[in-house]
């Protein structure tokens, strides 16, 4: 069984021509010029916008369902194919793409650890070759138990049980670097960077230590976590942490552009 995390010498390993070789989609979600230059043998690329829905203010909800069924089609997506995300950053975008997946209820799915950096720096192949992918007819079902709206989010702030992760920089959460027409964090946010959970020492790849830090942040197995950024792309990765951890966690898609020019909800502005 393929883990939701792995290494970049394993899937190198998976990838060899045999038979099983068809059970896998290799997803790029780097930018386009990085695919563009080079990319993992096989893979198929999509751009992050497309997993947006672009509507201010708040840009980063899931597209409309018609949108994210021509965008499943386009790739050749079957519900029955074991699905390996990975992308140039860190695991944002591919983070994003596993949170989505999660939506649309496919279970099969991992993470490229430290993605086409990770890969490039172990010296495994690459190619410009972009494949030629047979289009496939696509119906989605969005589980909304994976998705947190600004509505849930209100509820949580009376719920001892729920807790939110803030995964923007501490500028943002402090109030100190404004991004929407209000700065600060939600009332009882814990801040934990996205940044902070990477190796840059490694390719970066998660880092070896990333339970213990997580924990140390007061993030509890017991808690409802609810995550965000400002538009819910750093915190595809926290969401992927989340979910390895097996924590029980939602991402809240409105995130801080939709929470922070809404004049109507409670912030906390240390720098006010």
């Amino acid at each position: 069984m393929i883990p939701l995390v792995i290494e970049p010498k394993a899937l190198a390993e998976l990838l060899v021509d045999s038979p099983e070789r068809s059970k896998y989609l290799i997803v790029d979600l780097c930018r386009d010029e990085n695919y563009q230059r080079h990319h993992i043998p096989g893979a198929v690329h999509i751009s992050p916008s497309e997993l947006v829905s672009g509507v201010k203010p708040a840009v980063g909800k899931l597209p409309p369902i018609a949108r994210l069924e021509s965008l499943f089609s386009r790739i050749g997506y079957e519900p029955g194919k074991h699905i390996i995300a990975y992308d140039d950053e860190g695991g944002g975008w591919a983070g994003r793409f596993i949170w989505t997946l999660d939506v649309i209820g496919h279970r099969e799915s991992s993470y490229l650890n430290g993605g086409l950096i990770a890969w490039t720096e172990d010296q495994l192949p690459l190619t410009t070759d972009v494949p030629v992918t047979p289009e496939t007819h696509v119906s989605l079902t969005i589980h909304q138990e994976f998705i947190a709206e600004k509505e849930e989010v209100l509820a949580s702030l009376n719920d001892a049980d729920t807790q939110i992760w803030d995964a923007r920089s501490p500028e943002e959460y402090m109030g100190t670097k404004v991004v929407a027409a209000r700065g600060g964090h939600i009332p009882g946010a814990i801040n934990m960077d996205w940044l902070e959970l990477m190796d840059r020492q490694r390719g970066l790849r998660l880092r070896q230590d990333i339970e213990d830090l997580v924990t140390a942040k007061g993030f509890g197995s017991s808690s409802k976590i609810i995550t965000h950024c400002q538009t819910h792309h750093r915190s595809g990765l926290t969401y992927l942490v989340g979910k390895m951890l097996d924590l029980n966690i939602k991402a809240y898609h409105g995130s801080w552009s939709e929470w922070g020019n809404d004049s109507d909800t409670p912030i906390d502005n240390p720098a006010a």
